[in-house]
């Protein structure tokens, strides 16, 4: 997860994580990225069921619900020792998590038990009535996602009608007070949206927006070929971070993240160290601190059926399942192989990942985006779009 308002535009300082000793437990949530201990932010998919058919799900989510997902009680004990293993964020997702009846109770005691809880939701079914619940439940945040303008989202989620939906479930989350943001899956299919998005968010006064990289998993793995050539992606992270400058300038400072490539980080900085080298010095302490790529150590996420996995995308590999150990237990075993190496990835990197010189900024990047492609996760990911030239420099 890349800042770039926080980034390029200033609106976060090194001295602001150094202030609050970079512990997750004391950080506010817009610093979290900036953590040392880098305790997982937890994404937990609550159900497989969804009222949507996105062409890009990761979860393979599907209309009916499954009869092994984790019940109301093992959804509980699992916050539990969330909480006691210093979790400080809980992200409830799907499938489609407001289709589930208890997840309003199971995100009151997320919070109960000191936790932030947010949920990521395609915002259709959130009615007037819903986002009062969620409100007085404490959840801190919602994410909404919205692929494009009204006909290029609803071709993208398989629904007519979803646009309008998400419209009225953003409008109803800002009427209860709750503050809502959106989430954009890049591609070749709905690059050309990415102005309408900002103007959306200008006109609506939604305070932040997340653009994610396509990682090629679930049914998003056969998008592979629509995914942005590097060209594509450099001149789609100049146009979202002129808007987010734009709009700074304006005086209508918006929380702007790219998500799902680190290669963002250094290429903001490499365009900064051009226009603002003070600032590009700043920057480069904050991506330190942010160290890049946290599957399997910053970010973990757990399946409705209690399996545990690197991350959303790692779907078909799991380290255990909450059942049989507790989450802390799986999570700080560095006896599985796959996991041990995750949280020192930059040993094992091969290719251009492991030769460059933004390694420890960038972690080496998705590792499920270089297996689905390579079939060795460990090899380059290939849609890191530095050039050569860019990851020889001397840092």
């Amino acid at each position: 997860m890349i800042g770039i308002s926080k980034l390029y535009c200033g609106t976060i300082e090194p001295s602001d994580a150094l202030r609050y000793g970079r512990q997750s437990a004391q950080l506010p949530s817009h610093l979290l990225q900036f953590s040392a201990d880098k305790r997982p932010v937890v994404v937990w998919n609550v159900t497989r069921q969804c009222n949507l058919k996105c062409v890009h799900c990761y979860a393979h989510a599907k209309a009916s619900t499954g009869d092994n997902e984790l019940t109301t009680a093992e959804g509980k004990k699992l916050i539990e020792d969330l909480a006691q293993f210093g979790v400080p964020v809980v992200l409830f997702s799907g499938g489609e998590p407001l289709v589930r009846p208890d997840l309003p109770e199971l995100a009151a005691y997320a919070v109960q038990n000191g936790m932030r809880a947010v949920i990521s939701t395609n915002g259709t079914l959130i009615d007037a009535e819903t986002a009062r619940i969620l409100k007085d439940i404490g959840l801190s945040y919602v994410g909404i996602s919205l692929d494009g303008m009204e006909d290029i989202n609803d071709r993208f989620r398989g629904v007519k009608g979803a646009f309008a939906s998400a419209l009225e479930g953003i409008k109803n989350c800002q009427a209860a007070g709750i503050k809502v943001g959106l989430r954009f899956t890049i591609n070749k299919f709905n690059v050309s949206e990415i102005s309408s998005i900002f103007r959306l968010i200008e006109d609506m006064d939604i305070p932040r927006v997340c653009f994610y990289h396509l990682v090629y998993a679930g049914r998003g793995s056969k998008l592979v070929e629509d995914d942005l050539n590097h060209e594509e992606s450099r001149a789609a992270v100049d146009l979202i971070i002129d808007h987010t400058k734009r709009l700074h300038d304006k005086g209508k400072p918006k929380e702007v993240l790219t998500v799902d490539n680190h290669a963002d980080g250094p290429y903001v900085y490499l365009r900064l160290l051009k226009e603002n080298p003070q600032r590009a010095k700043e920057v480069m302490e904050l991506l330190k601190m942010n160290e890049g790529n946290n599957s399997g150590r910053g970010i973990g996420c757990i399946s409705w059926d209690g399996e545990v996995h690197a991350d959303q995308f790692w779907r078909h590999y799991s380290f255990g399942n909450i059942k049989d150990r507790p989450f802390s237990e799986i999570w700080s075993d560095t006896s599985e192989p796959l996991l041990g190496k995750l949280k020192n990835k930059q040993q094992y990197v091969k290719g251009r990942c492991a030769t460059c010189c933004w390694l420890d900024i960038c972690a080496g990047n998705f590792r499920v985006r270089a297996e689905a492609v390579s079939g060795d996760v460990w090899a380059p990911d290939p849609a890191c779009y530095l050039s050569d030239e860019e990851i020889a420099q001397t840092i």
